[in-house]
């Protein structure tokens, strides 16, 4: 298996992929922005390479941010899987898997097609701004939903 790290800059594709993938994946973020009311925090959108359906063939998980819902400070993030159909991006799958007081959460691989995860949540005391409980999880493409794996 390959893993490919994918990165953006200003909102394009610049590694491995294929052409429009990019444009898909931005597309459905400015969807998840006016739907959710609120504004993608760019910095902070990841995106990796791997094959999540087993069919073969190079699909993409986007975990991204949303800031500012319905002019609050709060955040949200969000893991969204799109597989490849006839070599385009579809996206089937996004759920919310972090932010503010729930815990901050970043993707780390794919690996035979579950999405490995490092997290940190909060302790009974911790301030919104700073979680300190270390953890991972996994994620995993079931159909058209997300699942995410309880324990190691």
């Amino acid at each position: 298996m390959v893993l490919v790290i994918v990165g953006l800059c200003g909102g394009v594709l610049v590694a491995a992929g294929e052409r429009g993938d990019g444009a898909v994946i931005d597309r459905f973020i400015h969807g998840q922005e006016s739907g959710e009311n609120g504004t993608e925090a760019k910095d902070y959108r990841t995106a990796l390479n791997g094959d999540l359906n087993h069919d073969g063939m190079a699909d993409v998980a986007v975990m991204y941010t949303l800031e500012g819902g319905n002019g609050t400070n709060n955040y949200v993030r969000w893991l969204a899987v799109f597989v490849r159909e006839n070599r385009r991006l579809v996206p089937v799958a996004h759920d919310v898997v972090g932010g503010k007081n729930y815990r901050a959460i970043v993707m780390r691989g794919i690996k035979d097609g579950v999405i490995l995860c490092e997290t940190t949540g909060y302790a009974p005391k911790d301030a919104s701004c700073c979680p300190t409980i270390k953890g991972t999880t996994r994620y995993v493409l079931e159909g058209e939903k997300l699942r995410e794996l309880k324990g190691k």
